[in-house]
C-alpha cells in the first residue's frame, strides 16, 4: 500500500465523488457512490456512504482526508436556507464518519481553491462541472467516463471528476506543508 494517500471527497446527498491520490501522484481510486434512490432518508443514505468508506480501506491506505467545502452562501435562485441546511448536516455527518473510521481530521477545500490548485479556469458564463471534467479527461490518464444513448456524461461522472480535483488540492496542499518543513 502506498503512504501518504489522499482521499477527496465531493459530498453530496445524492452523490459522493470519492478519489484516492497515491504518494507518487498516482490516481488510485475514483467512483461515485450514488445515494439518490427516491425513499432513502437522511440516515440511510448515511449508512451507504460509511459503508463505502470502510470499503475503501480494505484496498487503500488513507493517511489525509480532504472533503469540498460545502455550500454556505445562497446562490440567486439556487439554493434555499433548507437546501443549504440540509447539505452542511449531511457534509458534517461524512467528515465526522471520516475522523471515526480513518481516525483522521479531514480538512475542507474551497471548490473554487481546489479548481486553482489543479490550474482549471472557468471562463465566465461557462459551465463549471463541464469545465472541470473536460480538464480531469485531459490530465488524467486513468480516468475515463461512460455516456448514456444521447450521449451525455453518466451520473456520478461530474462527481467523480470533482473528487479528483479536491484529492489533487489535497495533495498539492499537503506536499507543500512536507516541503515547508
Amino acid at each position: 500500500m502506498h503512504k501518504n494517500t489522499i482521499l477527496g471527497l465531493d459530498v453530496s446527498t445524492s452523490i459522493t465523488g470519492a478519489s484516492i491520490i497515491g504518494s507518487d501522484g498516482e490516481l488510485l481510486f475514483c467512483e461515485a457512490w450514488r445515494t439518490d434512490k427516491k425513499g432513502y432518508t437522511f440516515y440511510q443514505k448515511l449508512d451507504i456512504i460509511k459503508h463505502k468508506l470502510y470499503s475503501v480501506i480494505i484496498n487503500h491506505r488513507v493517511d489525509k482526508v480532504y472533503v469540498e467545502e460545502p455550500l454556505i452562501m445562497f446562490a440567486a435562485g439556487k439554493s434555499s436556507a433548507q437546501t443549504i441546511s440540509l447539505i452542511q448536516r449531511y457534509n458534517g455527518a461524512v467528515c465526522w464518519m471520516c475522523r471515526e473510521i480513518y481516525d483522521i481530521e479531514p480538512i475542507y477545500v474551497r471548490a473554487s481553491t481546489a479548481r486553482k490548485l489543479y490550474n482549471i479556469k472557468v471562463p465566465r458564463g461557462q459551465n463549471t462541472k463541464e469545465i472541470i471534467l473536460e480538464h480531469v479527461l485531459a490530465k488524467e490518464p486513468k480516468f475515463s467516463i461512460k455516456q448514456t444513448r444521447f450521449g451525455n456524461p453518466e451520473k456520478g461522472s461530474y462527481d467523480r471528476a470533482d473528487s479528483i480535483v479536491v484529492a489533487r488540492a489535497g495533495y498539492h496542499i499537503a506536499n507543500s506543508i512536507e516541503k515547508k518543513a
